[in-house]
């Protein structure tokens, strides 16, 4: 992955608010996901792409749903990354 995928992901809020959930709430099946923004599922489906693409999420079938969880290792390295741009942390 790299780092333009992630800060691209990183950067819609929708997507920004879906990460949130997952952490706060933990593995989520796509339903209970879009069920809780006021856009259609297809918009959700689409972010949902964007957040796996970019590695922040993985998503597993499970019997007839597909169930989304969080992936910080991604956004871990992406910071890391950063972090070296600015000098500030990492090896320089």
């Amino acid at each position: 992955m790299t780092i333009d995928a992630t800060l691209r992901a990183l950067g819609d809020p929708t997507r920004r608010e879906i990460l949130r959930a997952l952490r706060e709430s933990g593995d989520l099946p796509a339903g209970e996901i879009a069920a809780r923004f006021p856009i259609t599922a297809a918009s959700v489906s689409h972010h949902l792409g964007v957040l796996k693409e970019a590695g922040l999420v993985q998503s597993e079938r499970q019997g007839r749903s597909i169930v989304y969880s969080l992936d910080t290792t991604v956004f871990h390295e992406a910071l890391e990354q950063v972090l070296r741009l600015l000098g500030t942390g990492g090896d320089e």
